[in-house]
C-alpha cells in the first residue's frame, strides 16, 4: 500500500513539473518583447500573420468628393483584396488637433494614412514609433524643431499639382466664352499655390502660343498667403470646408464675368460648385479625382472636365508593400513622368472640344519630356515666366 501511495506521489509530482515547466516557457516567449521591438517595422509585420489595423485622418472627412475621399479610396482598395485588414476613418476638424490625435491613437492602429499639409510636423511621433507605418500625402515630415526628416516607417508623397493646374489653365482659357477665369483654393498651403500657380501658368501658355487673350480674375479681398507669409494673390477661401464661403467666392467670381473655374478647395469647393450650378451656363474644373458625377444639375453637367493626382493607386501600392513586407520609408515626389498627374479625357467624363484635347495632348507630352516646367509655389518660377513659355 505504501509502495503504491508513493507511486502516485512520483507521478503528480511528474505532473507538476511539467506543468510548470510549460508555463515557464509561455512566459519567456511574451517577455521576448524588447527584442522583438529592435527590429525594423517590415520585419515585423512580414513575420506576422496578423492582418493590418489601418487608420486614416482627415479634417473634412473621407466623403469630401475629392482629395481624402480619392486617398480613403486606396485604401479600400487595398482591403478589397486582404480581407483580413481594417480601416477606420476619424474625423477631427481642429487643425490644431490633427497631430495630437495621431499621438493619442498610435498605439490602437499599425498604419496611419494621414492626407494633407498639416500633418507634416508628425516627424517625432514617426521616429518615436519605429514598429508603425506612416503615409503622409502632400508633405514631407519635420520634426519638433522643424528640421526635415526621412524615416524608414513613413512614406511622404508629395505631387507636382502645378503640372495638373497647368492642364486646367490650358483646358480653361482654350474654352472660355468670355474670355474670364479663375481658380478658387481653399487654404494657402504649398499643394494648393501649385495648383493655382500651374493653372494660371496655363492661362498664360494658352495666351502665348494658342492664340488666346484669356484674364486670369483674382478678387484683392480673397488673396492668399503662403507658408512663407508671401502673398500668393488667387481666390482663397481660407479653408477646406467653409461651404457657404465657397459659394460667396464662386459668385463673386461669376459676377466678374467668368465662365470657368477651377476648383481646388475640398469640401469648401462644394459651395463653389452649387454657386455655379445656380448660374446657369457656367462651368467648373474638377480637380484631385474625376468629379464629373457631382456637377450632374437637371440635364445638363458643370463639369468641363477634371484634372487629377493620383492618390488613390499611390497609397494602395504602399499598403501592399506594407502587407508584403517590402516597404521601404523615402520622400516621394511624383508626377506626369510617373502618370501621376494628369486630366480626364475618357469619352462620356469630360466636355472638352477635340481641338482642346488634341492640345492637352500635346502639352502633356511637353511637360512629360521636361519642355515645360510650369511655375509652383518654390520651384523658382512665376506664372508670367515659366521654362517653355
Amino acid at each position: 500500500m505504501k509502495r503504491t501511495k508513493r507511486l502516485i506521489a512520483l507521478i503528480l509530482t511528474l505532473v507538476m513539473l511539467f506543468a510548470l515547466t510549460a508555463c515557464g516557457t509561455t512566459d519567456t516567449g511574451a517577455k521576448s518583447t524588447p527584442e522583438g521591438d529592435s527590429q525594423s517595422a517590415s520585419e515585423k509585420e512580414s513575420s506576422s500573420d496578423k492582418g493590418l489595423e489601418i487608420c486614416i485622418i482627415t479634417s473634412t472627412g473621407v466623403d469630401d468628393g475629392s482629395f481624402n475621399q480619392n486617398c480613403y479610396e486606396g485604401i479600400q482598395a487595398f482591403l478589397a483584396n486582404h480581407s483580413d485588414c481594417t480601416v477606420t476613418d476619424i474625423k477631427e476638424m481642429d487643425y490644431n488637433e490633427l497631430i495630437p490625435t495621431v499621438e493619442r491613437m498610435v498605439g490602437d492602429f499599425d498604419v496611419f494614412v494621414l492626407p494633407g499639409f498639416n500633418f507634416s510636423a508628425i516627424g517625432d511621433i514617426v521616429k518615436a514609433n519605429p514598429e508603425k507605418y506612416f503615409i503622409v500625402v502632400d508633405s514631407t515630415i519635420t520634426d519638433s524643431a522643424g528640421n526635415a526628416v526621412t524615416l524608414d516607417n513613413a512614406y511622404t508623397m508629395t505631387f507636382k499639382e502645378q503640372e495638373s493646374g497647368f492642364f486646367a489653365g490650358i483646358a480653361a482659357a482654350l474654352e472660355t466664352k468670355t474670355n474670364k477665369v479663375a481658380v478658387v483654393t481653399g487654404m494657402a498651403y504649398p499643394p494648393v499655390v501649385n495648383y493655382q500657380f500651374g493653372f494660371m501658368s496655363g492661362v498664360n501658355y494658352a495666351n502665348k502660343h494658342y492664340g488666346r487673350n484669356v484674364k486670369c480674375v483674382e478678387l484683392p479681398s480673397y488673396a492668399g498667403v503662403d507658408v512663407t507669409g508671401a502673398n500668393v494673390g488667387g481666390n482663397y477661401i481660407g479653408d477646406f470646408s467653409d461651404e457657404a464661403t465657397g459659394k460667396v467666392v464662386g459668385e463673386a467670381l461669376l459676377k466678374e464675368g467668368c465662365d470657368i473655374l477651377f476648383v481646388a478647395a475640398g469640401a469648401a469647393g462644394n459651395g463653389t460648385f452649387t454657386a455655379v450650378k445656380e448660374s446657369g451656363g457656367n462651368y467648373v474644373i474638377g480637380c484631385d479625382v474625376d468629379q464629373f458625377d457631382d456637377g450632374v444639375i437637371g440635364d445638363r453637367n458643370i463639369i468641363l472636365t477634371s484634372v487629377l493626382k493620383v492618390m488613390d493607386i499611390n497609397v494602395e501600392k504602399q499598403l501592399n508593400a506594407i502587407y508584403d513586407g517590402t516597404f521601404v520609408g523615402q520622400d516621394a515626389l511624383l508626377g506626369v513622368e510617373s502618370d501621376s498627374c494628369s486630366y480626364v479625357s475618357e469619352k462620356g467624363r469630360h466636355q472638352l472640344s477635340d481641338d482642346t484635347l488634341n492640345k492637352l495632348a500635346e502639352c502633356y507630352k511637353l511637360v512629360k519630356d521636361g519642355t515645360i516646367v510650369p511655375a509652383a509655389n518654390f520651384n523658382g518660377f512665376k506664372p508670367d515666366n515659366f521654362q517653355g513659355l
